[in-house]
C-alpha cells in the first residue's frame, strides 16, 4: 500500500509542473495598448477545471492565430462566452477595462509627403466618454483594414466616420489639423513633346483651401491618372477652375505653364509629299486657343484628316476656306512640297 501511495505522488509530482504550464497566464500583445491577459486559473474555477469547454472546441492549440474584436463580437475565439449571457460582453464599452488595463497609446501614422499624423486615443476616449465600441464596432474600425485613403475617408470610413463637419471637423478641411508640420512642394509634370509644368502649392494654398481640390479633383496619391489638355477642357482636372471665368484658361496661351515652349513645325507626310505646319506663322495671327483643342487635340497621334474633310471644313479646313485663309483646295503646292 505504501509503495502504491509512492508511486502515485511521484505521478503527481511529474505531472504537476506540466500542468502548471498549461494553465499559466497568457499575454496577448497588443499594438499601441498594453496586453491581455486571460487567466487560466480563473476560468478553470468557473468550469470546474473542465478544459475540454474551450479547448479544442472554441481554441484549437494546433491553429494558434489571433482574433479582433469584430470576430469575437461574431461569437469567435472569447466571444463564444462573452456575450452578455454567460459572461460580460465583448461589444460592451463599459467592459473594455476588464480585459484592456492601462489607458490606450498614440497611434503614429508615417504617411509619405504629407506630414505624419498621431491619433490621441486619450482625447478621444475623453471625447466618446469611455465609448471605445463607438469606433471599434467593426464598422467604422474593424482590425482587418489597411491604410484607407482621404478619398475614402470622405465617405465615411475610418477616421470619416465622425469627421464630416457634423460631428467633427472634416477631413477634407484643413490638412494641417491632423498632419502637423507639413509643408507642401511643387509638383513637376513632365509630358510628352512639350517642356515640363511646375504647380506650386505654395502659390494656390495662399489664394484656396486643400478642400478646394483635394479630393473633389485631385486624390491625395502621386500616381493618379494624367489628364489631357482635351479633358481640362471639359472641365476636368485643373481646368475645373481654369476654365477663362474663375482663373486663365488651360486651353489658352500654352506658355502660362509651359515655360519656354516654343512649339516647333509639324511634318505631315503624305502621299503627294510632305506637308508642314508652321506653327510660329500661325501663333504670330492666333492664340492657341483657337486651334485647341476645338480643331485639333494636343496629341501627335490623332487622327488625320483628308483633303475631303478640309474642304467640308474640318481640320485645316476650318480656317482655311477661302474667306478666312486660302482654301484647302486650292494649290496643292502651297502646302504639299515635293
Amino acid at each position: 500500500m505504501q509503495f502504491r501511495l509512492a508511486i502515485l505522488t511521484l505521478i503527481l509530482l511529474c505531472v504537476s509542473p506540466v500542468w502548471a504550464v498549461e494553465t499559466k497566464d497568457i499575454k496577448f500583445p497588443i499594438k499601441n495598448a498594453e496586453p491581455v491577459t486571460f487567466s487560466h486559473e480563473i476560468h478553470l474555477k468557473k468550469y470546474n477545471n473542465n478544459c475540454k469547454v474551450c479547448h479544442n472546441a472554441i481554441f484549437n492549440l494546433k491553429e494558434r492565430r489571433h482574433f479582433t474584436m469584430a470576430e469575437m463580437e461574431k461569437t469567435k475565439s472569447c466571444g463564444a462566452c462573452h456575450t452578455g449571457v454567460k459572461a460580460f460582453s465583448v461589444a460592451d464599452s463599459k467592459s473594455c477595462s476588464r480585459c484592456h488595463k492601462g489607458a490606450p497609446r498614440s497611434v503614429d501614422y508615417k504617411v509619405k509627403n504629407a506630414g505624419d499624423v498621431t491619433f490621441n486615443h486619450t482625447a478621444h476616449v475623453a471625447k466618446m466618454n469611455g465609448d471605445c465600441h463607438g469606433c471599434h464596432n467593426a464598422k467604422v474600425i474593424t482590425g482587418k483594414d489597411g491604410r484607407v485613403t482621404m478619398a475614402e475617408m470622405e465617405k465615411g470610413k475610418t477616421c470619416g466616420a465622425c469627421h464630416n463637419d457634423k460631428k467633427a471637423f472634416t477631413v477634407v478641411g484643413n490638412c494641417g489639423r491632423c498632419h502637423k508640420g507639413m509643408k507642401t512642394h511643387d509638383i513637376v509634370f513632365k509630358p510628352k513633346g512639350i517642356s515640363e509644368v511646375v504647380f506650386s502649392h505654395d502659390f494656390h494654398v495662399a489664394n484656396f483651401a486643400c478642400k478646394n481640390c483635394h479630393t473633389k479633383y485631385f486624390p491625395f496619391r502621386a500616381d493618379q491618372g494624367r489628364a489631357t489638355m482635351a479633358d481640362m477642357g471639359k472641365g476636368l482636372s485643373c481646368g475645373a477652375c481654369h476654365n477663362g471665368k474663375d482663373a486663365f484658361s488651360a486651353v489658352g496661351d500654352c506658355n502660362r505653364c509651359h515655360k519656354g515652349f516654343k512649339p516647333g513645325v509639324v511634318i505631315f507626310k503624305t502621299s503627294i509629299g510632305e506637308a508642314k505646319f508652321s506653327h510660329q506663322v500661325h501663333l504670330d495671327m492666333y492664340k492657341c486657343q483657337d486651334c485647341h483643342t476645338k480643331l485639333f487635340p494636343y496629341r501627335i497621334d490623332s487622327k488625320h484628316m483628308t483633303m475631303h474633310d478640309m474642304e467640308n471644313g474640318k481640320s485645316c479646313g476650318a480656317c482655311h476656306n477661302g474667306k478666312d485663309a486660302f482654301t484647302a483646295a486650292g494649290d496643292c503646292e502651297k502646302c504639299h512640297t515635293k
